[in-house]
């Protein structure tokens, strides 16, 4: 069972590495970011439009960068679209909880949906793999820089 689902999981990164959703950069946006992580050349920006009470009415992302990456900022803007600021923080939290640390070590970030969660899910296996979790990490930090009105982010920015 353990290998059949490992097997469904690097299917869903691979589908979304080769085929991302929201792709491209769109005629209309209110908030960017770039990221790099400069170890292996992942390099992304993020394009959010705010509505005037704070949700997320759009998403994008463009840029090159590995399978996971793509899949990793394909999978975010599927799953941003529609949410608050608040929740699209909750969900950078408890993704990077999911990615960095054991279950049991996770932080409250407050109310999650947890359907995004499972999706999300396919990704977990980088904790495994610490070179990997920025790769998995970058378009969250990025989408996070966004939100901030930062214009860019590093995988070398300290915390990250």
């Amino acid at each position: 069972m353990f290998d059949d689902l490992r097997d469904l999981y690097q299917e869903v990164i691979l589908d979304h590495g080769k085929n991302p959703r929201n792709f491209g950069r769109p005629e209309a946006f209110n908030r960017t970011a770039r990221g790099d992580n400069p170890l292996c050349g992942d390099k992304i920006a993020v394009y959010l439009t705010l509505a005037d009470d704070g949700t997320i009415r759009d998403v994008h992302f463009d840029g090159r960068g590995c399978a996971i990456s793509q899949a990793s900022a394909s999978l975010m803007t599927d799953i941003l679209r529609g949410k608050s600021t608040a929740e699209a923080e909750a969900l950078f939290g408890a993704f990077h909880d999911m990615c960095t640390k054991d279950e049991d070590q996770w932080t409250d970030h407050g109310a999650v949906d947890e359907d995004a969660m499972d999706k999300l899910q396919v990704l977990s296996g980088v904790r495994e793999f610490p070179m990997r979790v920025k790769c998995a990490t970058l378009a969250w930090h990025t989408m996070r820089a966004a939100l901030h009105g930062e214009a860019t982010t590093s995988t070398e920015n300290a915390g990250f």
